[in-house]
This record gives C-alpha cells, structure tokens and sequence, in this order.
C-alpha cells in the first residue's frame, strides 16, 4: 500500500512510503478489536466500589423488642436491611475488571484497526520535523494542516520526542504517543491516524512478526 508523504503544511511532497501488505493487507479481525478494546476499558476502571454490610454500619445490635407478645413482627437490631441506615444486602465489593489477553491476539487486533483505518483513508504520513521550543499553536497548526476535516487525532512518534509530546499534551482532540506504546482503542477512537515518516517506517521492521500472528490466527 503506498501512502503519500505530506510536509507540515499538508502538501504533497513528491515522496511516498509502502506500507507492507503483511499488516495492511490482512483481512482484519473484528472480534478481536473488540476484545482488545474491551480489556483496554475494564483495566482502566478502578474498581473501588464499596457498600456497607450490616456488621460494618453503625447502630446499636441491641434486640428492638421482646421477640413474642407484642403483636408484631419479629426484630432483630437497628442495622437489618429493611432498616432506613441499615446494612446493604448483596452490595457491590472491590475487585478488578481486567482479564488477560493473549498477546498475538491483541497484535492481531492492534493490525485490524490499522486495516480498517487504511480502507477508510485515516492513515497519514507526515514528513520528520522538529520543533525548537514547545509551542502548541505549531503544532495545532500542523494538525489542522494535515487531518482535514478530522477532528480527533493520534500523531505517533519513532521515539520520544519531548518538544513535540509537551507541544501536543494541552491538545484535548490529539494524543501524541510513541509506536511501541500505539494499543487498540486509542487506534479506533481517532477519526485519522498520523504517523512519522520514520514511524511508519518502522512497519517493515514489524512484517515478519505481523505475517506469523496471521498465520497462527487462521
């Protein structure tokens, strides 16, 4: 797959990058996007949730009234359930949502989203550049330069860049991520993907690695 490789200015610069068909030719997996993007969420969640027990309330555990003769029901202390203040009866106790996921799986689904992303034309390629200072309006500047009409952005690095990372991270359209650390949901949750021209050069060391996950999906 060729791609056109753009200056910060959003023209065209007489360049083109191949994209290796191993990654971008693949038929994509949609159910494992969805378990890669499900296991992203439930890991993200705290699980910090917490109701009180009826031993855990504060009240007296005196018996309310004899247990027969009165003409009513039968009670035990202010902390019964059926009590306003009471003890919560099968209430929600901490624990983790996460759960494992295989790793050529959730490779398999990192190249999905980068597939269905390609067929819809939201992969760019930007040509290398530097910023001297972090300054976010250049960086903006390029964004709206090369994305289009698109509004939620991911711009992926080589390596770490700290110029560009502190000039993109007041950005709350934009997350700035290095390739290694590129997952599943941040693909599927941009309108276009931008990479480096030394970013997505990286794919062709990757296209070994890419055709085996393939092969052992099948």
């Amino acid at each position: 797959m060729q791609i056109d490789v753009l200056n910060k200015q959003g023209e065209s610069t007489g360049r083109s990058i191949e994209l290796p068909d191993d990654i971008f030719g693949i038929e994509p997996n949609d159910h494992c996007i969805y378990l890669s993007v499900k296991q992203y969420l439930a890991e993200k969640r705290q699980g910090t949730h917490k109701t009180k027990t009826r031993a855990e309330v504060h009240g007296s555990s005196k018996k309310l009234h004899k247990q027969k003769g009165t003409g009513g029901s039968r009670k035990g202390n202010i902390r019964n359930p059926l009590y306003k203040g009471g003890g919560t009866v099968n209430g929600p106790k901490p624990h983790l949502y996460g759960f494992k996921l295989n790793r050529k799986v959730k490779d398999l689904a990192k190249m999905s989203a980068l597939v269905h992303k390609a067929r819809a034309s939201k992969i760019v390629v930007v040509e290398d550049f530097s910023i001297e200072t972090p300054k976010t309006k250049e960086f903006a500047g390029m964004l709206d330069a090369v994305s289009g009409d698109n509004y939620k952005t991911m711009f992926v690095l080589p390596e770490h860049d700290y110029n560009i990372y502190m000039s993109s991270r007041n950005l709350p359209y934009n997350r700035t991520v290095v390739m290694s650390d590129m997952n599943t949901y941040d693909i599927m949750n941009s309108d276009v993907v931008i990479f480096t021209e030394n970013a997505a050069k990286l794919f062709s060391e990757f296209e070994e690695d890419a055709e085996n996950v393939v092969k052992e999906s099948l």
